[in-house]
């Protein structure tokens, strides 16, 4: 049972990352605790149908979204986020924002050449 919680755990996370929102405002958006959400994504809650509904609706996504993971969720991937939003946070909103569209425009040119 543990390894599916810890699993939608991290999708939850993994999401609200992509997202750009902190656990904060997670829980805000969800109308929990931002300690019920920790324990959520640490794996340590047996969240129910219902409050996934609610974290699906917070994030904008269909509650199938966080039923979608790979089992091997990467550490490395978090590291890296987690070392990105580090840099973000040492940046004012201008150049967060000037980064946003930098970053937008890196990724759909990969994504056109994938295609």
């Amino acid at each position: 049972m543990a390894d599916i919680l810890k699993a939608v755990g991290g999708r939850i996370k993994e999401i609200r990352k992509s997202r750009g929102l902190s656990q904060d405002q997670l829980a805000e958006k969800s109308g929990f605790h931002f300690s019920y959400v920790g324990g959520v994504e640490r794996g340590e809650r047996n969240v129910s149908l219902e409050n996934l509904a609610k974290i699906a609706d917070a994030l904008h996504v269909p509650v199938r979204e966080l039923l979608h993971f790979d089992d091997s969720l990467s550490e490395e991937k978090d590291k890296a986020q987690d070392e990105v939003i580090a840099i973000l946070d040492t940046l004012d909103i201008k150049k967060i924002q000037m980064f946003k569209k930098v970053l937008i425009e890196i990724t759909s040119s990969y994504a056109e050449k994938d295609s």
